[in-house]
């Protein structure tokens, strides 16, 4: 008989799925118009890393197979993000995005690895040590979003925190907190509780900054610092 932990699971794959998928729609905007504009790279950086880690942890406890998964095609989503921002953003930024890429995606896993290895003994205390490095990767993932956050509350806007991402933060939470509960697994339970509780807290943003949009430019303008064309060189929009 199928348990229901292991529905819950699937279900959360699927969930996952969208989560991971739904900053497609930021990245056509930054292929079509060439820049990543003030869009950050950190986000994907670190959920690249902790899809990375959570991979090793699936793979590495028996019974995770779903975690091992869904992490998996995390992996590869998520690199191809960084790669389109190592592409199209602006030298300082690309710069910056191609350390935090090397650093963390690719030295930090590979040194977990082989410390979790060569090191560490015993399957049990692998798998602990495993997942509290994943679950405190975890909550720097679901707090990455908070950067985004105060550009919304800064501008006024929520232009550069997609509506689709925030709802998935909120549903993957959700999903994964009740699995941990489910199967008893405290590494999983504590960052996705805390992904819940900035899910809820990036949704309710959307409610009250959605309600009077402004692009960038119109932030911009508000702040007195876009020249106007028609007017002399030395005079400003002052709105």
């Amino acid at each position: 008989m199928i348990s229901l932990s292991f529905v819950v699971g699937v279900i959360g794959n699927i969930i996952s799925v969208f989560f991971f998928l739904s900053p497609l729609s930021t990245f056509r905007r930054i292929v079509r118009n060439r820049s990543t504009e003030e869009f950050e790279s950190f986000p994907y950086i670190s959920t690249l890393l902790n899809s990375a880690l959570w991979t090793y942890y699936g793979v590495t406890n028996p019974g995770s197979f779903l975690v091992a998964t869904i992490n998996g095609f995390g992996v590869v989503v998520e690199l191809v993000y960084v790669v389109l921002f190592l592409i199209f953003a602006p030298p300082r930024i690309r710069a910056k995005t191609g350390i935090l890429f090397g650093v963390l995606d690719v030295g930090f896993v590979a040194a977990t690895v082989l410390v979790t290895q060569l090191v560490v003994h015993g399957d049990q205390m692998r798998i602990t040590v495993i997942g509290i490095l994943c679950a405190g990767l975890n909550i720097i993932m679901y707090g990455s979003p908070l950067a985004a956050m105060k550009t919304v509350v800064r501008t006024k806007s929520v232009e550069y925190m997609p509506f689709l991402l925030s709802l998935f933060v909120f549903l993957n939470g959700a999903i994964w907190t009740l699995y941990a509960v489910l199967v008893k697994d405290i590494f999983l339970g504590v960052p996705n509780g805390i992904g819940l509780f900035l899910g809820i807290a990036q949704l309710v943003l959307y409610a009250i900054y959605s309600r009077k949009p402004k692009t960038s430019d119109e932030w911009k303008m508000r702040e007195g610092l876009i020249v106007s064309s028609s007017s002399s060189v030395n005079d400003q929009i002052q709105v």
